[in-house]
Order: structure tokens, then sequence, then C-alpha cells
């Protein structure tokens, strides 16, 4: 990896040509107000004094689809608050290009997603640490989950804790479950009662991020109190179009807001929040990368490293649809009167399907009994649905006829894909390329994984349930079947990870294990993007906690 360090005159990308000055300069620079850079905001600004300029390209996320759990399928295509990036042909997935929803919005991706919240499982963080990140294994980071959540029984009592709601909604789930822990019991695979708990491997029901049944995102728990702070500036609308350096040293931020460009100085530090797709873009654009592609699209190479945009990780995702013997939520959400009647039974008591996820139960298993450890995630759905087009744009509906969905997911999986520019321009989609399904390991376990679900789908508890599979039987497929079905209908699970890898080497990773990037001054990248190894379940939870640790070190940088 080489250095090179443009004049200003000389460098493009690093100058200040054209730029208008802003009124204010700060201590700190986030850009993005996702899951990550809510946490960062409330911290960075935690002591009154420090001053904190949060940008957020989106806009605010007061909004009945956002608030509404059940909403997110309204949100899911929704262009107000979702970039809807959509990936390269993919040749693992014979050609197709998967759809990739990321929050454009305050809050992030957590103001869209199902809500589910899981740590992942203690090995996990086990193997950041091997990997030679200091700081990062379970032991290090469990008191970091403890001290920011807030658990939520079963009754709708929160114990004494942090911020962030972690609700147990057992009391409004779907009377299917019942079939799907049975299945699993028959199927020898263990329960587990809380994924966040001291035994998290088995099957059980997920916890989620609401609040009196209301959607808790990363901006209820974190920005929101930190906003009444007058040493925090949100500004919504602002898209960031590169770092400004002045020679090796983060100075400030160019961004676009109300049609003019505009630039902030930061005194003590720029970091980047902008997620697993967006931050290594903006590192890009700003000169930080692989020297071709940025020569390739004329901008002044301030840092060249190769790892920036690369080792792109990803849930890959399958999903198997039945026709049920009994009412599911289909029932409900499928017709006007169910429709009418649920919206009645949350206005009178905040209760019923529209409080909660439709990712109701699932769990982290061993697919087969040569495991070593859990390897697979788990997904039962009390619901069947399909896309349609509207005047509005397009929306999740449910199906009329009683369904539910059994999904599976590797949890983790060894194929390497890559983000990069297409232009440099911000406002123009990276390019994404997954790489899904390259490692032969990755093919393993989606015929694993198939596998299990089909044994699932055998046990008395499941036949009793399902009246027809919908779409591809599993029952009728060979091994070679299910893979060529895994390749035509997998997609993703919304989880990309990995594209600013955290390590030692500054050869091999883009930041260090204080998250601060190798070979600059005064720049951070905070998000999904620095996981090391993707963690093997949903990945809300672990980037809060990476916010935590990263807001950490950069002010004991500051002392």
């Amino acid at each position: 990896m080489s250095v090179l360090v443009p004049s200003q005159s000389s460098a493009s990308h690093s100058s200040n040509k054209g730029v208008a000055v802003s009124s204010q300069d700060y201590d700190y620079i986030v850009v993005g107000a996702g899951s990550a850079g809510c946490v960062l905001a409330e911290q960075l600004s935690a002591d009154g004094r420090s001053t904190v300029l949060l940008l957020e390209a989106g806009g605010h996320d007061r909004r009945l689809w956002i608030n509404l759990p059940i909403g997110y399928g309204m949100s899911f295509y929704d262009e107000r608050v979702n970039w809807k990036f959509v990936a390269q042909p993919d040749p693992g997935l014979q050609g197709r290009r998967i759809y990739f929803p990321r929050g454009r919005i305050v809050g992030g991706s957590s103001s869209i997603n199902a809500m589910v919240y899981c740590r992942g499982l203690p090995s996990d963080f086990d193997d950041w640490a091997a990997l030679g990140n200091s700081g990062w294994s379970w032991n290090d980071v469990r008191p970091v989950y403890e001290g920011f959540e807030r658990p939520v029984d079963e009754n709708g009592v929160a114990a004494p804790g942090g911020s962030l709601f972690v609700s147990d909604v057992r009391r409004e789930l779907h009377p299917i479950e019942r079939h799907f822990f049975a299945a699993a019991q028959q199927a020898g695979l263990p329960f587990s009662e809380d994924f966040n708990g001291a035994q998290p491997e088995g099957v059980g029901r997920y916890r989620i991020n609401t609040r009196h049944a209301m959607r808790w995102s990363a901006a209820d728990a974190f920005l929101r109190p930190a906003l009444r702070r007058a040493s925090l500036d949100l500004k919504t609308g602002a898209l960031a179009e590169r770092v400004l350096f002045e020679g090796r040293r983060a100075v400030g931020v160019a961004y676009r807001r109300g049609g003019g460009l505009l630039r902030a100085r930061a005194r003590r530090a720029v970091v980047l929040s902008a997620g697993a797709i967006q931050s290594p873009q903006l590192l890009q654009l700003s000169g930080v990368g692989p020297s071709a592609l940025l020569q390739e699209h004329n901008i002044a190479v301030v840092l060249d490293q190769a790892q920036v945009g690369a080792n792109l990780q990803d849930h890959l995702a399958m999903s198997y649809y039945y026709q049920a013997t009994e009412p599911t939520l289909n029932n409900v959400l499928g017709s006007p009167w169910g429709k009418l009647r649920a919206g009645l039974q949350y206005a009178l008591g905040l209760g019923g399907p529209l409080g909660i996820s439709v990712n109701q139960c699932g769990g982290f298993v061993r697919s087969h009994p040569g495991a070593e450890q859990a390897d697979t995630q788990l997904y039962c759905n009390p619901i069947t649905y399909t896309l349609a087009e509207s005047t509005t744009g397009t929306h999740i509906v449910p199906d009329r006829t009683a369904g539910f969905i059994l999904c599976f997911q590797p949890c983790r999986p060894r194929s390497r894909g890559s983000v990069s520019i297409a232009a440099a321009d911000a406002s123009q989609a990276p390019l994404i390329r997954p790489n899904y399904l390259s490692h032969p390991q990755d093919l393993e376990q989606a015929l694993r994984g198939a596998q299990l679900v089909r044994r699932l789908a055998r046990t008395a508890a499941m036949r009793g349930l399902i009246r027809a599979p919908i779409g591809p039987a599993l029952d009728g497929m060979d091994d070679a079947a299910m893979l060529d079905d895994f390749r035509a209908r997998a997609s993703t699970c919304y989880h990309p990870v990995g594209t600013c890898v955290m390590g030692a080497d500054a050869r091999g990773s883009v930041v260090d294990a204080n998250l601060s990037v190798h070979g600059l001054e005064g720049l951070y990248v905070v998000d999904a993007s620095v996981f090391p190894t993707i963690t093997s379940g949903n990945t809300h939870a672990p980037t809060t906690m990476v916010a935590h640790k990263g807001a950490a070190a950069i002010l004991r940088a500051q002392r």
C-alpha cells in the first residue's frame, strides 16, 4: 500500500474549489444518521461541550409506516425512505440482480428493518479477536451490549438499563409457532429461551426493538434524546460528497444540501457511519481506495488502499412458502375486514399483529449432527405474500388464503464481494457485486440448509400444518435440484458488512481496532462495514455495539 498526498491545487477531489464555507466549524462530523451514526452523535456530544454535526441524506422519520411495526412492508420499496440499491448481475445466482434496500432516513436501516434483535453468537466475536483485533472478543463486547440494552419482559415491564428497548413479545405471537416448536423438537433441535442470553443456540422467539408496540429505532433510542443538546446539529437532506483532507489529515466534509454545495470543518475527527455500501463509496469519492479505480474516474489519490470496498459479506436467505391448514396472518392482513379489525385492536390497546414483526420465531441451529457450532439461522413467519404495483409504488401484499414461510440462511458465508463507485458522483449508486456462492463451502451450506428445512417439513407437527407447498416443493428435489432452486430464488437477508474491514495489518484492512483509518489522521469508519467477518444473525445489534465501542475509542484518542 502506498500513500500519495497531492497538493491542494492539483487534487480536484481534495480541494475546496467551488465549495461554500459553512458558518460554523465543529469538533466532530459524523456522516450518516443510521444505527451507528445515531449512537455516535449521542456519545460524542455527551459532555455538552463538544460540537457535533450529523449529516443525513434522507429526511426525518416521523412517518406512520416507520413507527408502526408492521409498516415496514410499506417502506420496503419506498424511495422516499430507502436507497433501493440493486446489485450487479451475479453469476452465482443465475445472473440475477438482487435488491439491496438501505435506509435513507433518520435512523437509517433501523427505521425500515424487521426489528429483530440478535447480538450474534459469542464465537463470532472471539473470531474477530483471533484475527488480531484486540478488545473485540465476546468477553470484551458483552458488557457493551449490556450497557445500552433495556430488556422488556413479556408483561411489558422494562428492566433498568440502557436506552435501546429489546422486547419479549411472545404474548402477541401467532399461534402457529407451536407447530414450529413441536417440529423442531421432533427434528432433534434444542430450544433457546433467549438468543441474547446464556444459551443462544436453539430455536425460540425473536426479541424485537419496540416500545409500547411501536418501533424503537436507533433514532428513538439515542439520537432524539441527544438532540436536546445545543452542541448537536442534525442536518437532513445533506448528501456527503467527499471528505476534505489537508495532507494526510481529514479536516472536513463537502456536502450538498438544498441545491447548494457546502463545507463543514472538523477540529478533531471525521467519522463515516454511512453503512457497508456507502462508507466505502464515500472513501473512494474522497481519494481513499484502489488507485486504479480512482484514476479511472479522475479522482486524485490521497491513499492507495485496495481493501476499501473489498470483503463484502452478506447473508443469503432462502424461503419456502406453504399453504396452511389453519388461519395465519394472511387471514387478518389479507382482507379489508381483517385489516380493519387489526387496526381497531391496535388503536384501542396497541396490541395485535400490527404491533410486532412478522419475523416471530426461528433460531440458530446446527444444520447437521457433524457441525461444530450453530451454522444456520431459521425463521418461521405466519404469513405469505406477493409484490404488487400501485400508483404509489411497489408494496408487499399478504395473500388472502392461509399460509406461512420457513426460511433459512447460512450463518457465516465465505464468499466475498465488493462495492465500487460507478462515477465521481455521490448521487450515483455504487456498483455492488456480492459474488454470492463463489466459495464452495457456501454451496455446501446452502444444500445443508435446504435439507434441514425439508427435515422440519417432514415432521408430524409440520405435516399437520402444511396443506400444500406454494411453488417449488422440496420433497420432489434431489441435491442438485435443491441447489438449482437456491440459485434461482435465494436473496439477501439485508445484512451487508465488511467493506471497510477492521484489522491489524494496514495492507489487509482499512481500519485498526480503534476504527481509525490506517495511514490517515482524524478519520474513522464506525458501522457494519468494519466487521472482520459477518456475525451469525441480524446485524443491527452488533452495529450498535460497534458504534458504542467506536465512540469510546474516538473519545479516548481526544483526551
